[in-house]
């Protein structure tokens, strides 16, 4: 078969391009630009637990180096601190800037063989029949291109979008900031901040450090009010440094600023026979703390493992419309949220009016959308295709799996999420003390062999793990877990039959007319 073609390398597109290796599935990347990220410290991006699992499994060696994990949440209100969470039970979110992000995942993406980048390249037009997509980019020289499927990752602006006729309604100008990047001492080192009607100055404040002493400042503004200057922006950074400093402005190092304002669409259809949108092509938000990155980058896992089984062995219409399905009804519940918060935390209504049976206040709202937590900012949950949950456990069915420490056959222990992207379901037995026994005394024992036959006959690849514990599951507990990490079934002890009935529903049945993979990426030229 041929290549999956990817349009447009930023983080999205380049995550996709890293997940589809990672599955076996090589890829063609269309960039437009030149192949490299301007550096901008006022354009960052902050990584949850999942998010930043995923880059880190993509290759990406910026995140050590240039991102900074946050040493606790503080929020202030007026002149006093209303709450400082720290993340003692959970990992910190991670913050870096987008241009370190982006080239982390270049370097790996330029290093993989099973990604073909190509610059300067711009999609024109696009052409889809029963067994795959041709697309016709221009740019230093005229190009067709062949592939398999074809997924717009091209921004907000997206050219495999408007080809595709796909509307992107929304709302315009949602919120408004002033972004500055400086190096300063301030007194909360490593701590991000929050800081709710300050002294002086907007309505709302944050702070949140990345190395060498930088802050990225974001301040709101009024959706659509005056300019920015060069003066106004100043003000604000002295009055707001005085304000957190005693009163005088310290001194510090303005490196970048510039003013970012947020929108909310979302597109009315996320496929189209053999094409799709992820990232900003599919959908815009960032209100309220919200990351839209990062929910490109969930974009991207979801769809890579889907098109890769599609790749390798076929995969059913269901399987495909699934990634629709689960990713735009979690990015619309996302914005749904936040506009049902808005008139509350920006306007002063009454939150119980707007969000029924909810007590949480403005406060709680804000950390969440910020922290990774919560309607506006938690870890998606998908729809399992199949109700099989013969045992509860602490993850709901179709939510993300604890990052627990497993053991494959081979006697190597990892966490789990380390094992994920790459082309397999995991299927992991919950076995008290195998993490002290020596392989040779479990691996024969107990209820493995059964297990392992089980698992052999699955209609998918899989791979057999164990755990000492998984929270909230009793002893000889079997999870079925999807190539992404989200829980599909859960059962007591060995089920082969009802293992292959949940196997067969996270692939969405039997594909009608299978296909194999059988060659690598290609381009005609003229």
């Amino acid at each position: 078969m041929d290549p999956v073609i990817v349009v447009g390398a930023g983080p999205v597109g380049l995550s996709l391009s890293l997940a589809l290796a990672g599955h076996g599935v090589p890829s063609v990347l269309l960039d437009e630009g030149p192949g490299k990220d301007e550096p901008r410290p006022a354009r960052s991006v902050v990584l949850h637990a999942d998010t930043a699992a995923m880059a880190h499994r993509l290759g990406c060696t910026t995140l050590r180096d240039e991102g900074a994990h946050f040493a606790a949440w503080r929020t202030l209100r007026r002149r006093q601190e209303a709450q400082r969470i720290t993340f003692e039970d959970r990992p910190a979110p991670l913050h870096l800037p987008q241009h370190a992000l982006a080239r982390g995942l270049r370097d790996a993406a330029t290093a993989h063989p099973l990604v073909q980048l190509v610059t300067d390249c711009k999609l024109d037009s696009l052409e889809q029949d029963g067994r795959g997509v041709t697309a016709h980019t221009r740019g230093s020289e005229t190009t067709w291109w062949r592939g398999s499927h074809l997924v717009g990752c091209d921004g907000a602006r997206s050219t495999v979008r408007k080809l595709l006729g796909i509307r992107f309604p929304g709302r315009t100008a949602v919120e408004r900031y002033a972004v500055a990047a400086l190096r300063a001492e301030l007194p909360w080192p490593g701590e991000a901040l929050l800081h709710r009607s300050p002294p002086a100055g907007p309505e709302e404040v944050t702070a949140r450090p990345l190395p060498d002493g930088v802050w990225r400042l974001d301040w709101l503004l009024p959706a659509r009010g005056d300019l920015v200057t060069p003066d106004a922006l100043v003000t604000l950074i002295r009055d707001t440094l005085a304000g957190w400093c005693g009163g005088s402005t310290p001194p510090y190092d303005l490196i970048d600023t510039g003013v970012h304002t947020l929108h909310h669409r979302l597109a009315r259809r996320w496929r189209d026979g053999r094409a799709f949108l992820a990232g900003d092509a599919a959908h815009l938000l960032g209100a309220l703390g919200t990351q839209g990155v990062e929910e490109g980058l969930r974009d991207a896992e979801n769809l890579a493992w889907k098109l890769a089984l599609a790749w390798h062995q076929g995969a059913s219409e269901a399987l495909l419309d699934s990634y629709e399905e689960e990713r735009r009804t979690a990015v619309a519940a996302r914005l749904r949220a936040a506009d049902q918060a808005m008139p509350a935390l920006r306007g002063g209504g009454g939150l119980r009016t707007l969000v029924p049976g909810s007590a949480r206040s403005a406060q709680t709202l804000l950390t969440d959308g910020h922290l990774g937590r919560g309607p506006l900012g938690g870890e998606p949950v998908y729809a399992p295709p199949v109700a099989v949950r013969e045992v509860p456990t602490a993850t709901e069915p179709g939510g993300p799996v604890a990052n627990v420490p497993v053991t494959a056959p081979d006697g190597a222990t990892v966490p789990l999420r380390d094992l994920l992207g790459r082309g397999r379901l995991l299927v992991l037995l919950v076995a008290p003390g195998t993490g002290v026994w020596d392989r040779r005394h479990w691996v024969g024992a107990g209820l493995m062999p059964r297990l392992a036959a089980a698992v052999s006959a699955l209609p998918v690849r899989a791979e057999l793990l164990v755990a000492d514990a998984y929270p909230g599951a009793p002893a000889h507990t079997v999870l079925l877990v999807r190539p992404d990490g989200h829980l599909a079934a859960t059962f007591a002890g060995v089920r082969p039959a009802e293992l292959y009935e949940a196997a067969d529903a996270v692939r969405g049945g039997a594909p009608a007319h299978g296909e194999a993979a059988s060659t690598t990426p290609t381009a005609v030229i003229d």
